[in-house]
């Protein structure tokens, strides 16, 4: 830990520990082991390096047991209980199974977890900011640049905490280590509070387009990962959805909320107008996204020949997967391999002729999200009055027709004739699964080869990640190569999807059918209108507010599927209390036959209480320490 005597250690009193252990990469250098903040300012050259460590404070968004949206909900599961050799962190898990705690609570953010805090980050935001002026050799153009990210990443361990936590302590300046001990203590701010300060630090990051952050990075071999305005106008657009979202905007179960003063935390009534903050916001983040060139993927096959099938379904994976591809807004670099644990915990066994260790194919798809994809026809199995919905348990045959299917198989109708975007992002047994190698069939049943062949390695619901993982992973029985991709922080088909939902709740149906209907292109699907009309037993439900949300929601859930972005969904949607109080299925995976294998089995009775669950707890010992905080709801 370093020393700075200029400074009181405020996060000191909300108990924050701080550390700074990290692996080398671009925007992992630390500073040099000096002791004081005139060493780190004295010159260009160690300001870039302080600059970088706040870089270092952000989430591994990317690992999976590190993001909360991976394994804390309902979209995937894991065997239980797990070998030591299969996670580095049991928080999300516990989360998942109801075990979050007061006393010492999972996936602590605000104390300390995975070796970081985020007021630690805020911290170090604000000694930057407030020091950037020091060293003599730093270019004007090159100061506002960074004073720019360091708003951005002030603003953005503001909107992690927020997210998590709900209304919170601004933290906007380090205070002197001569303040007297009752100033440190800090209350939490209402919502409408929180929101507009971490707004306003991305707008004065962003810019005008010449001040602020850069439109793009011009560097593409030394600065990849570094924030751009896109970046900073594309995250103030989710904040700014978040909260016109129903937890935060007119949620009555919140109405008693208040700090030790009596002051409201929450606001009082819904308010339309946040839906069209959070529009011209979406608006203006697209077209700053665009003009710098982002659009939506398509893959390029180069010398490798795939049908038409396969080219889409290499639209759709390789619009998370593609190192730097061309609907990246913002993707996270940090630790240098930023998804290759997630690549391992997603993958199964490819190869018959050997395992590899390497692979875990842990990272399990749970049944609901099997059925949350379209038919082919693109409307919800429930609502496809051409689709077999109540025997969609029961076995076909294949042939070789069916599309994204292995010929001469058997496997349950829940797998036949579904939309392009569920058989790239899910394989299971009976499934193909293409590589820049070629096509795997992927069998999974007792003692097949990507199935459980012994007490880990396996998927417990019998259902893999495909979407996650890079095509050119390579293995051999002894080596495992994985070309890791930065994790989409942000990409274009995300913004898009704000943007539509923002504009049905402001009334706009037709411009969000409008991009609604791009998503579901690249997907390979016709429009929301022709569909509906077409397909659904309830063909109208589109042409009203009520009816589209429907859409829209569904719509996100299945585009953003495994990308961490679920969890918080059903969250800001207040749908979580319904949503994550469901059983949890997979199929008999110990079974060797079609017929006992493919037989639905309950896994998990999963509880979320409201509304409690909405947000973490603080931990108790905080409330020693700082008497001003107060407990969230219901902990």
């Amino acid at each position: 830990m370093k020393t700075f005597h200029k400074y009181y250690f405020l996060i000191a009193l909300l108990a924050i520990s701080c550390c700074a252990a990290c692996k080398k990469s671009y925007l992992d250098v630390v500073p040099d082991n000096v002791a004081t903040i005139d060493n780190s300012f004295s010159n260009r050259n160690e300001a870039e390096k302080f600059l970088f460590t706040l870089y270092n404070n952000l989430p591994q968004d990317g690992h999976p047991e590190v993001n909360p949206g991976m394994n804390a909900g309902d979209e995937f599961w894991i065997y239980w209980p797990i070998s030591g050799e299969d996670y580095w962190s049991l928080d999300s898990y516990s989360i998942a199974r109801g075990l979050q705690n007061k006393v010492g609570p999972k996936m602590n953010y605000w104390d300390g977890f995975d070796s970081k805090t985020m007021w630690q980050g805020i911290r170090n935001c604000n000694i930057f900011l407030e020091n950037i002026d020091r060293p003599a050799d730093l270019e004007p153009y090159v100061k506002t640049r960074w004073i720019a990210e360091a708003k951005f990443l002030k603003a953005y361990f503001h909107w992690q905490l927020f997210r998590m936590y709900g209304p919170i302590p601004v933290v906007d300046k380090n205070l002197p280590i001569t303040t007297d001990i009752e100033s440190v203590k800090i209350k939490r701010q209402p919502v409408d509070s929180v929101v507009n300060y971490i707004v306003n630090l991305l707008d004065e990051a962003a810019g005008d387009g010449n001040t602020g952050l850069p439109d793009k990075i011009s560097s593409l071999a030394t600065e990849l990962g570094r924030l751009t305005r896109p970046a900073a106008l594309a995250i103030k657009a989710r904040v700014l959805v978040t909260a016109a979202s129903p937890l935060f905007n007119g949620n009555t179960d919140y109405n008693n909320f208040k700090d030790k003063d009596g002051m409201a935390l929450f606001p009082a009534a819904y308010d339309e107008k946040k839906w069209e903050r959070a529009a011209a916001a979406s608006k203006a983040a697209i077209e700053a996204a665009e003009a710098a060139g982002t659009r939506l993927y398509r893959f390029i096959p180069g010398a490798t020949a795939v049908d038409d099938f396969v080219k889409k379904e290499m639209d759709i994976r390789n619009a998370v997967c593609e190192k730097w591809n061309t609907e990246l807004i913002w993707g996270l670099t940090s630790y240098g391999a930023p998804t290759s644990a997630l690549q391992q915990y997603a993958c199964p066994q490819l190869q018959t002729a050997f395992v590899n260790l390497g692979l875990k194919g842990q990272l399990a798809p749970t049944m609901k999200m099997a059925e949350l994809f379209y038919t082919k026809n693109g409307v919800p199995i429930n609502e496809d009055k051409t689709w077999d919905y109540a025997g969609r348990f029961n076995l076909r045959s294949t042939t070789a027709a069916d599309k994204g299917l292995q010929a001469n198989y058997q496997t349950v109708g829940l797998h036949f004739d579904r939309e392009q975007r569920f058989y790239a992002d899910i394989a299971f047994d009976g499934s193909k699964w293409f590589m820049a190698d070629g096509n795997h069939d992927i069998q999974s049943k007792s003692e097949q080869f990507a199935g459980k062949k012994q007490s880990r390695l396996y998927s417990v619901t019998g259902y893999y990640a495909k979407k996650l993982v890079n095509w050119n992973l390579v293995e051999t029985q002894t080596s495992l190569t994985i070309e890791s991709y930065p994790w989409p922080m942000m990409r274009l088909g995300d913004l898009y999807l704000l943007y539509a939902e923002a504009a049905n709740e402001m009334g706009d149906q037709a411009t969000a059918l409008t991009y609604l209907n791009k998503i579901r292109e690249r997907a390979g699907l016709q429009t929301v209108e022709t569909s509906w009309s077409e397909y659904s037993t309830n063909p109208t439900k589109y042409t009203s507010k009520t009816g589209l949300r429907d859409i829209v929601r569904q719509e996100r859930l299945i585009e953003m599927a495994f990308e961490g972005s679920r969890f918080w969904d059903l969250k800001r949607w207040k749908t979580a209390g319904q949503m994550l109080n469901q059983p949890i299925y997979g199929w008999d995976i110990i079974r060797p036959t079609y017929e006992d294998y493919n037989r639905r089995i309950l896994l998990f009775n999963q509880s979320f209480v409201s509304p409690r669950d909405y947000f973490w707890p603080i931990r108790e010992s905080n409330f020693l320490t700082n008497p001003k905080l107060v407990q969230n709801v219901g902990w």
